[in-house]
């Protein structure tokens, strides 16, 4: 996330172009990820991705209006222990947060940056869901991911987002260690996907998981989802630049060129492989692109957005088609294969490639050490969600169960959680 605090004239342009950038993130969220994974999972269970995505991105709005926002991004914490983890108090339901220029961005208001940086919130605990899809509990769901947001985004996205953040090397001149992330490498994708990942199992792979196939339902859904995900994406990647500059600019064409890359790369990649590229690996390669180039998109040329997008393409397939065989979890939707390696490889590459004549903080971060912070960063973000994700799967386990019963798991979640169908078969 870029920082200027040079200029203190909120700019109606810049401004309009960060609000229009919080909607597109929005329609990633409902309905680009419902559609997206609601057409890989059985037909029995479509209608629970769908109230999954659209019951935490309202449960993730407002959490981050009621505090979240302040524990990322406030300051009246710093100097404490709680300082390492959460920004601070002051902002709580939004207190102070109006139309005056953003402390991080001079030329939008701060209720544009909060709102968002909101849709960021919402749509990072929605991308666990695919990883689990099919066999956890609605209310497990919804009490796994507001403690999980609580207790893994916010301390990440304070440390690397935040104003006094110990990785913030953009936010905070005076962070410990410097490490950069343009729009959610480490913040989105990598603590989802390494969270998913330790997730899918514990909570156990989907009964009958390797004896029968568990083929997706609708790949015209997935094709749909794909795309609006993709034009979301813009917003999630162009608008982090926080202005309609030329930041934004460099940013929506490495997005497009890692996504194109990755796209073609996977289908070429499991046409050696397999045989026959897949629509389902058209969209998991172009989903691939987009998460990794995430973390460098306003940071890198765009040569080396397409290296990033073809190492996407390439190494994702290979954790989702040949990695997970091999250990034998069930990532039911791909989640850490794709989002959880494209995130680390994002992250990764944005410390190796990361260009000054691209952004100005990339001369100034590199010369101060950001291939350390960078790898300090990740490192930190792993071990992180991977010992809150243990320990709240675990106390959800303990109170309120995270798996339906073999019976309603075997009726389908549409029912057994909504009492309703998403398919009328009369």
């Amino acid at each position: 996330m870029l920082v200027s605090i040079a200029a203190t004239t909120v700019t109606a342009g810049d401004n309009a172009w960060v609000l229009i950038s919080a909607a597109l993130v929005l329609l990633m969220c409902i309905p680009g990820l419902f559609l997206f994974y609601g057409g890989l999972v059985r037909t029995k269970n479509v209608l629970s991705v769908a109230a999954q995505c659209l019951a935490l991105t309202a449960m993730g709005l407002l959490l981050w209006w009621a505090c979240g926002y302040s524990l990322v991004f406030g300051k009246n914490l710093q100097g404490s222990f709680l300082g390492h983890l959460f920004g601070g108090t002051e902002h709580l339901g939004f207190a102070g947060i109006g139309v005056e220029a953003s402390a991080y961005e001079g030329r939008i208001s701060a209720g544009s940056f909060a709102l968002f940086q909101a849709m960021f919130a919402a749509i990072t605990p929605a991308l666990i869901i695919g990883a689990v899809a099919e066999r956890m509990k609605f209310s497990a769901v919804m009490l796994f991911s507001l403690l999980w947001t609580i207790g893994v985004y916010y301390p990440v996205a304070h440390a690397v987002w935040g104003q006094t953040g110990d990785f913030a090397g953009l936010a905070n001149p005076n962070a410990a260690f410097k490490a950069a992330d343009f729009a959610g490498g480490i913040v989105v994708h990598m603590t989802s996907g390494w969270s998913a990942l330790l997730l899918c199992i514990m909570v156990g792979p989907r009964a009958g998981f390797g004896k029968r196939a568990m083929t997706p339902h609708s790949m015209v859904l997935c094709v749909l989802g794909t795309g609006l995900l993709w034009a979301g994406w813009y917003g999630f990647n162009a608008g982090s630049a926080l202005a309609a500059d030329g930041v934004a600019i460099q940013a929506f064409l490495t997005t497009t060129l890692g996504a194109a890359t990755a796209t073609l790369v996977w289908a070429i990649v499991e046409k050696l492989h397999r045989g026959k590229p897949s629509v389902l690996g058209l969209c998991s390669g172009a989903i691939a692109g987009l998460a990794t180039i995430t973390n460098a998109a306003g940071f890198v040329s765009g040569s080396s957005a397409v290296l990033i997008g073809a190492l996407a393409g390439a190494i994702s397939y290979w954790a989702c088609s040949v990695l997970k065989g091999k250990l034998g979890y069930d990532d039911a939707l791909d989640t850490f294969g794709v989002h959880g390696i494209g995130g680390t490889l994002g992250a990764l590459a944005t410390g190796l490639l990361m260009s000054s004549s691209v952004h100005a903080a990339g001369g100034a971060l590199t010369t101060q050490g950001l291939l350390q912070g960078q790898l300090l960063a990740m490192l930190l973000c792993v071990l992180l969600s991977l010992a809150v994700t243990w320990l709240i799967a675990k106390f959800v386990a303990k109170t309120i169960g995270l798996r339906p019963t073999e019976e309603e798991e075997a009726q389908g979640l549409d029912i057994a959680d909504h009492g309703e169908e998403g398919y009328q078969h009369n």
